[in-house]
């Protein structure tokens, strides 16, 4: 059974008061917060078996070898991965995409075609734009419409034989929305495209199975689902990752190195140079098993539970337009107030114990297209409640009546 007032108590943060009032995280979409299950294993790592891994013969450093393997195979399961050696780990989303921007630089030709979409991360434009002007590709943009769903038609007519990589999130982080992967992935494969899916925003709320989806490239990041930062991981398909160059030089991913020639490693070691985020990994690999437990698919019932009253009770406040309206979205609101600065909003919610957060999310082409600076963006976890949300409109309520 599902409940929240039991899953808040796993969550040491939420008992915490920020300028005198109970702590409201709203500010999920940038980092999730963290369950005492995961910090115990962090604790239990630093503290018992803290070693290099892949390289000692001595037990510690087995050990952790043992616990890192074990996570990547927590993770290679959890998004259905058809080998463990699919899955290489990064210190994050925006490390992935950058590693396979850097891979497809030996590989696409002046005249080829990439495709991003207007709803992207500047993590997902700006690596990119710096592969196009490396190679002579050129970009191309899927737009959206009013209500912040991608227009499909249109990106039916970018797709071309020029076409040789496409990128897209699986959710918007700043609007919510639920981009159709599934139809995107297909069409792009049709025309002999590679796929790559930012899953940063989605991996908190659905459980993707990658070799359903038959994506390409898949990446997440730990600290959007409950584990720590400075980790994450790219999930590529082997004959892809294959064909990709190593992306950094040092130890771990060699083969053999001398002064004339160097070797590299097999996956997923090729591209897992130096000392890794060991501690990380297998935090993650404990974040999983957490999110798990509770089962993805009664996360994803509370937290629709949880947007759709945050919608009705934001909506029914005098000048508040909410930014963001797909029919298929996750629990984000994005929001203003007729006439106020978002930064103003957040400032007098922050005083009441309330984290949202403010600006254009890093992704400004979005506040761009409805022309607008940035909003203010609530987002919910499976820890949050209702009556949260209804401390939320009262702070709104009183920066509306404050800073009109």
């Amino acid at each position: 059974m599902f409940n929240v007032e039991t899953i808040r108590k796993d969550f040491p943060i939420l008992s915490r008061k920020v300028n005198g009032k109970p702590l409201v995280y709203f500010d999920n979409a940038a980092t999730s917060q963290t369950p005492q299950q995961v910090i115990d294993v962090i604790v239990d790592y630093y503290s018992n078996y803290n070693a290099n891994i892949h390289r000692g013969v001595h037990s510690l450093s087995q050990e952790a070898t043992d616990k890192y393997e074990q996570a990547r195979h927590k993770i290679q399961n959890h998004f259905n991965a058809k080998f463990a050696h699919e899955i290489i780990f990064t210190s994050g989303t925006t490390h992935g995409i950058n590693l396979v921007a850097n891979g497809f630089s030996s590989i696409l030709k002046d005249g080829d075609e990439v495709i991003v979409s207007a709803l992207e991360h500047h993590s997902n434009i700006v690596p990119w734009q710096m592969l196009c002007e490396r190679t002579g590709a050129i970009l191309k943009v899927i737009p959206m419409n009013q209500e912040g769903e991608l227009v499909i038609s249109e990106y039916d007519k970018l797709l071309s034989n020029k076409t040789k990589l496409v990128f897209v999130n699986h959710i918007s982080n700043a609007l919510g929305t639920i981009n159709p992967i599934e139809n995107i992935i297909t069409k792009a494969h049709n025309v002999g495209a590679a796929v790559l899916i930012d899953g940063a925003q989605a991996s908190p709320h659905i459980k993707a199975d990658v070799q359903k989806l038959d994506v390409d490239f898949y990446v997440v990041s730990a600290h959007k689902m409950c584990g720590p930062t400075g980790v994450g991981i790219l999930y590529g398909k082997e004959e892809w990752l294959n064909k990709l160059p190593p992306y950094q030089g040092g130890g771990e991913m060699i083969a053999e190195v001398t002064f004339e020639k160097t070797t590299y490693a097999t996956l997923p070691h090729k591209f897992e140079a130096g000392t890794p985020n060991i501690c990380g990994g297998i935090a993650f690999g404990a974040a999983l098993d957490y999110m798990n437990a509770i089962g993805f698919e009664n996360i994803a019932k509370y937290e629709h539970e949880l947007l759709e009253y945050g919608t009705q009770k934001l909506s029914e406040i005098e000048g508040l337009k909410i930014y963001g309206t797909a029919k298929h979205k996750t629990s984000v609101i994005s929001f203003n107030l007729e006439g106020i600065h978002p930064y103003d909003v957040g400032t007098i919610l922050d005083k009441m114990g309330i984290a949202v957060r403010t600006g254009h999310h890093c992704a400004q082409p979005i506040m761009d297209f409805y022309k607008i600076p940035g909003t203010v963006r609530a987002s919910f976890a499976f820890y949050n409640t209702k009556q949260e949300i209804d401390a939320l409109v009262e702070g709104v309520k009183k920066a509306k009546l404050m800073l009109s």
